[in-house]
């Protein structure tokens, strides 16, 4: 497998560029965070990924974990670079300063977050979970419990896990059958089965810390009647530590497609007679707690797709580079690296433009998450928690197929050696599958997206969205030139945007699964517009430093070329998405099911 080398020159633009990094250092609490320090801060992760976690990721895929019915163990040099991990802090980065961590803002812990998973990501989904679980408490639990368990979370001495799937449920979170009872301690005990538990047993910590959806005896039925619970492997003892083991074990790991270093579990509760639990938050309020890590996963499933396709994108250039075969189309000479081709070039420009679409939304996404949480204007703050609410399942749901489709194309630019798995670039497309599934399917995003994001709202969020995108579109026109077709080819996309989200809207209130069956494509449709309008932004910015002459010439002009192709090639698709949208609902449902 090829080496990995951090980005850190195109997120730094980015940060300037697209983010406007300034708005961010100036929020309370970020005063002493400048872009100087955000590169610093980016060029240390990058190396700790390139030197540390990327050599442990084939080896990670070989390996895989091995079983037991003590434990679950990693693959070698996985434990010595998760304390490596925690030593340098990178398991913290964006946890308030407060509790222990770095507090640096999410726009700095987004681009390191992209930097590890795209070195080994089944060893980053550990610390992922972790994060999540430290919101989730910060956000629902009562003071003791935060305080008996956030300081070792937040340190990562001990590991956090997400329980909601069990065999019978899958997706559907309000067929769960895990019980919990209260005992006469004031704790309660739970009974029942977790499976596809990412992390749920492992040997990088001393303790891991489960958070699970149980029903209470007196609950109601479905999602209204979950409960959240805290539920640790080994009880703290009177000083905090680990103590006696706890009620819970995991009986088997998943045989999976790939990331094979990541153990995924499923886990026992109860079977020798209850696992002691903590309630958090209120009672029958489970998943409302609960969607708080959720919310914060599908972020971070989503940069899995971003990390993948880089990965992919730097091996599959460095074997075009490398690999000798067939003559230059422009003529003469002999055998040519196959980058002189013109269809490789065009898949390695269909993998970058789209990663770079993809980043720039990812960044976008995470100061709107900083700025929903620190900006002194109220109004400001729901202003971006409205567009949180709306961009995250698109941004879960398109990063990830992409991430599918530029992994595969990874693999198709190494020819017959791609399928070899020697060569590495099978691991990232074997990786990136299951993004597509967990923290919710692409199907159940896209739901999420017409059924609670907009229709709930009658659109007017993306509204607001379509209002900023036309905004860019009157600074692309008054450039002029490439950048002025540019405008043309966007204005057309955020048309066919704007009309299909209103005829999805109009007919989601008036027969829902004729709206459902193209929400896909409509998630689609508006992923590639959202990425559309920060290619735009980065093209616009640097022609106007090009025209200044700032920066580098050759840099800039790339981020031009980049947008031109990403409109050619990919933004192309808005219009016939936005037909499948407006035509396509009824025709999917016309079949029986034994037509089938």
């Amino acid at each position: 497998m090829s080496e990995y080398v951090a980005p850190v020159a195109d997120i730094v633009f980015a940060l300037d560029a697209l983010v406007g990094f300034d708005e961010v250092a100036s929020l309370p609490g970020y005063n002493d965070v400048g872009l100087d320090l955000a590169q610093a801060v980016l060029e240390e992760a990058g190396r700790f990924a390139a030197g540390v976690l990327a050599p442990l990721n084939a080896r990670g895929d070989r390996e895989g974990v091995v079983w037991t019915d003590d434990e679950v163990r990693t693959p070698k040099g996985f434990r010595e670079a998760y304390a490596q991990y925690v030593a340098a802090g990178w398991n913290n980065v964006a946890v308030d300063a407060g509790m222990g961590g770095q507090g640096l803002p999410h726009v700095i812990a987004t681009a390191v977050s992209e930097f590890f998973m795209a070195a080994n990501k089944a060893f980053s989904m550990c610390p992922g979970l972790t994060l999540g679980a430290i919101e989730a408490l910060q956000a629902a639990a009562p003071g003791g419990l935060r305080d008996r368990y956030l300081p070792h979370l937040v340190s990562g001495r001990w590991a956090g896990t997400m329980n909601l799937t069990e065999p019978q449920a899958g997706s559907d979170v309000g067929a769960i059958r895990c019980r919990a009872v209260l005992a006469p301690d004031g704790s309660y005990r739970l009974q029942g089965q977790k499976t596809f538990i990412s992390f749920g047993e492992h040997d990088l910590t001393e303790n891991i810390v489960h958070l699970v959806l149980a029903r209470l005896p007196d609950a109601p039925p479905g999602v209204k009647g979950l409960s959240l619970f805290l539920v640790p492997k080994f009880l703290p003892d009177a000083n905090g530590n680990p103590g006696v083991r706890n009620d819970v074990r995991c009986v088997s790991v998943e045989h999976k497609m790939g990331i094979h270093g990541s153990p995924t579990c499923v886990m026992a509760y109860g079977d020798q007679g209850g696992a002691m639990g903590d309630l958090v938050g209120e009672p029958n309020q489970g998943l409302k707690a609960m969607f708080v890590m959720m919310n914060a996963a599908r972020l971070n499933v989503g940069m899995e797709g971003v990390a993948l396709a880089e990965r992919a994108y730097q091996q599959a250039l460095r074997y075009a580079r490398e690999r000798t075969q067939g003559r230059d189309p422009a003529g003469g000479g002999g055998p040519v690296a196959i980058i002189r081709h013109p269809d490789v070039r065009r898949m390695l420009m269909l993998m970058k433009s789209q990663i770079e679409a993809m980043r720039g939304l990812a960044l976008i996404i995470a100061k709107a998450q900083d700025l929903a949480h620190r900006h002194p204007d109220p109004a400001r703050r729901d202003a971006e928690k409205a567009f949180l609410d709306l961009i995250t399942p698109v941004f879960k749901g398109w990063a990830t197929e992409t991430g599918v489709e530029v992994t595969s194309l990874g693999i198709q630019i190494h020819g017959g050696m791609g399928y070899i798995e020697e060569t590495g670039a099978a691991q990232h497309l074997r990786d990136a599958r299951i993004s597509t599934i967990y923290e919710g399917t692409t199907g159940i995003q896209a739901a999420d997206l017409i059924g609670r994001k907009m229709a709930h709202c009658d659109g007017v969020a993306f509204e607001a969205v379509i209002m900023r995108m036309r905004a860019l579109s009157d600074g692309l026109a008054e450039t002029g030139g490439a950048l002025g077709v540019l405008h043309a080819r966007f204005l057309e996309s955020v048309d066919a945007l704007e009309h299909a989200g209103q005829h999805l809207l109009l007919t989601f209130h008036q027969e829902s699964a004729q709206a459902l069956a193209v929400s896909v494509p409509f998630l689609q449709l508006f992923g590639k517009v959202a990425g559309a309008w920060q290619l735009m932004r980065a093209a616009l910015e640097a022609q106007r430093r090009i025209a200044r002459g700032e920066g580098d010439p050759g840099f800039l002009a790339a981020r031009i070329t980049v947008a031109q192709f990403y409109a050619e090639h990919v933004l192309v698709q808005a219009w016939s998405l936005a037909e499948t949208v407006i035509h396509g609902g009824q025709s999917a449902l016309v079949l029986e099911d034994e037509q089938f």
